[in-house]
C-alpha cells in the first residue's frame, strides 16, 4: 500500500466502522513504514531517545508526530499481538495477566498512532482537519473496545433533570460527552476520550463538579488520553519532545475542586509515576479495562435521560 492510499483511508472516518478496520489499517501502515525504501529518514528525539519521528518521501517530506518506540509495534512484532487482541477483549475478566495488559496498551497505542502518523502527511493547511479526524477515530476506537468487552456505551447527550421550588417549572440541562457507559437508561460512567489533555483538562474537572452539584449524586467521571507529548524544534536535526500535560493544573483541580475517578494514559509520562498526587490518580489504560471499569459499574448510578448521538458500532 502506498502513502497516498494510507492517507486516503485515514482521512475518511467511515472506513473505520469496527475493530477489524482499525487493525487492518494498522498492519498496512506498519508494513509501509517497515519498508526502508518508503521512508526518507528516521529522526531520534534529542531529549528522549525512545521517541522517533518518521519522514515520508512525499512531495513535502512530511514528518510525523513523535512515536514512542517502547510502545509502538513494528511490522515484525505486531502480528501475534493483533491476533491476541480480540481474544483478550472478549474474555477480559479471565485474561488479566501482565502480558495481556501490555498487549492491550501497546496495541491500542500502535493502532491510533498509525492513523495519526498517516494523517501527518496531509498538507500543513489541513492540520486542523487531521486533528479532528484523529480525535474522532480515537474516541470511536475506545468505544468499540468497550463494546467488545461487553459494555453498553455510546457518545451523546446526557439530559440532567433540574427540579425547582415551583411546581411544573422543572427543566433539564444537556451535556455532550465522548463516552457514556450505561445500564438501560441509567448513566454509570461519564468519560472524556482525547488524544491529549492539552487545552482540555479544565473542562473535564468542571464537568464532574457541575454534574455532581446538579444531580446531588456522584457519577464516576474518567478521562482517557493517548499521550501528552508533542514535537519541539524547527530543525529536524534538533527535534525533541515537549510534554503538554500541566501537572500544576491537575494537582490544583484534584485538591481544590474534585478528583476525577480515573485518569488513564497509553503513553504515560515519567512524572505521572513518581510525583505525589499524580501517581495516585493517573494510571495506564489497562488498569481501567481490567479492574476499575468493573468496580465503577457496581456503584450507584445517576438517573438521567440519554440521547445517544453516535453508537460505537456506527461511523
Amino acid at each position: 500500500m502506498t502513502l497516498e492510499q494510507l492517507l486516503k483511508i485515514a482521512s475518511e472516518k467511515e472506513n473505520f466502522k469496527d475493530l477489524k478496520d482499525y487493525t487492518e489499517f494498522c498492519s498496512a501502515f506498519l508494513d509501509f513504514v517497515g519498508t526502508p525504501a518508503n521512508i526518507q529518514a528516521e529522526i531520534v528525539s534529542r531529549n528522549e531517545s525512545h521517541y522517533r519521528f518518521l519522514q515520508f518521501k512525499n512531495d513535502t517530506f512530511s514528518i510525523t508526530r513523535p512515536l514512542n518506540s517502547n510502545l509502538l509495534y513494528t511490522s515484525k512484532t505486531v502480528k501475534q499481538p493483533l491476533r491476541q487482541f480480540s481474544k483478550i477483549l472478549s474474555g477480559v475478566k479471565e485474561m488479566d495477566t501482565p502480558e495481556n495488559r501490555e498487549i492491550v496498551n501497546r496495541t491500542v497505542y500502535t493502532i491510533q498512532q498509525s492513523i495519526g502518523a498517516s494523517l501527518d502527511a496531509l498538507p500543513a493547511g489541513a492540520s486542523n482537519t487531521a486533528r479532528k479526524i484523529n480525535g474522532d477515530l480515537f474516541e470511536r476506537l475506545i468505544r468499540l473496545i468497550l463494546v467488545k468487552v461487553g459494555i453498553d456505551c455510546t457518545s451523546g447527550v446526557v439530559n440532567v433533570p433540574i427540579e425547582t421550588d415551583e411546581p411544573g417549572e422543572g427543566f433539564s440541562m444537556s451535556y455532550q460527552h465522548d463516552l457514556i457507559i450505561k445500564s438501560g437508561n441509567l448513566v454509570k460512567i461519564i468519560g472524556s476520550v482525547k488524544t491529549s489533555s492539552k487545552d482540555r483538562l479544565d473542562k473535564i474537572f468542571v464537568d464532574k463538579f457541575l454534574l455532581g452539584r446538579l444531580t446531588g449524586k456522584d457519577v464516576p467521571h474518567i478521562a482517557i488520553f493517548l499521550n501528552d507529548v508533542q514535537r519541539k524544534g524547527k530543525n529536524p536535526r534538533e527535534y525533541g519532545v515537549n510534554a503538554t500535560f500541566l501537572p500544576g493544573h491537575f494537582k490544583g483541580y484534584t485538591i481544590k475542586l474534585n478528583p476525577l475517578d480515573g485518569v488513564y494514559y497509553f503513553d504515560i509520562r515519567p512524572n505521572m509515576r513518581t510525583e505525589k498526587i499524580l501517581k495516585d490518580h493517573i494510571q495506564t489504560f489497562d488498569n481501567f479495562l481490567f479492574k476499575d471499569l468493573w468496580a465503577f459499574l457496581k456503584r450507584a448510578a445517576v438517573v438521567a435521560q440519554i440521547k445517544p448521538q453516535d453508537k460505537a458500532t456506527t461511523p
